[in-house]
């Protein structure tokens, strides 16, 4: 959810290489394009909110109102909805921490996945505890369960990341403290997208060149090398470049 519709539009549109297209929600929401494929979207926050920007991710349920039911029932918050939107229904919440998410109960966007190609590289929680988070996702979203359409959830240890895969692709990362460390009151908990780019020092030139700029220095090791930047707007996101040399 953007302040300006047409800034962010160019915004990312000249550091990602997106293009846009009306969606079937009116003017004020628009789907981004990438290589032809539709990797995300944005919408006009309106202008008596004064809520932060930010990237939220959505995740597809079976049936909002049950999985609503299940937030609530294990201490999350159901902010809005579910209610309907498009053409499907959706919810805004947030996990035990504060960590803000949504959930889509309709038809999926054909080619629409993490970890594709063209689409969003991985999302990733920063959290205080990413195994107490482990519990409260995998409980609400059914992952690791005995169906079809499930994920893998695998613990990292050298790293203290729990990993979501899908039919064998990285598709979220959960990130919090040490097993023997108390969590941190200085993390405040989100999830944060990370998006694909050819150049990094091109997208980094074009984003400051905008209005935007850096929130973190660059991680050569482990390969793809990632920047987190800002936009004008003050919303987060990751930017993840090719692999360097020697990478496997």
């Amino acid at each position: 959810m953007a302040r300006d519709l047409g800034a962010s539009q160019g915004f990312y549109s000249a550091v990602l290489g997106w293009q846009f297209r009306t969606a079937r929600l009116g003017d004020a929401f628009t789907v981004a394009f990438s290589d032809g494929v539709p990797v995300a979207g944005i919408g006009t926050l309106p202008p008596t909110l004064s809520i932060p920007v930010a990237w939220t991710p959505y995740f597809a349920v079976d049936d909002a109102d049950t999985t609503a039911a299940r937030i609530l029932e294990r201490s999350g918050t159901v902010a809005v909805g579910p209610l309907p939107f498009g053409t499907g229904r959706a919810a805004l919440a947030s996990d035990l921490d504060g960590a803000v998410f949504g959930i889509w109960q309709g038809d999926a966007i054909p080619d629409w996945g993490m970890g594709s190609e063209a689409a969003p590289a991985w999302l990733e929680l920063r959290t205080r505890n990413a195994f107490d988070a482990a519990i409260f996702y995998g409980e609400v979203l059914e992952w690791a369960c005995d169906h079809a359409g499930c994920c893998e959830v695998a613990f990292v240890e050298e790293s203290n990341h729990i990993l979501l895969r899908h039919h064998g692709q990285t598709v979220a990362r959960l990130r919090g403290g040490a097993l023997t460390e108390a969590p941190d009151p200085h993390i405040r908990p989100r999830w944060h997208a990370h998006f694909r780019v050819p150049d990094l020092e091109m997208a980094v030139k074009a984003a400051v060149g905008l209005g935007g700029s850096t929130a973190s220095g660059k991680d050569p090791d482990p390969f793809p090398r990632e920047i987190t930047l800002r936009d004008p707007d003050g919303a987060l996101f990751g930017i993840v470049g090719p692999a360097g040399p020697g990478a496997s």
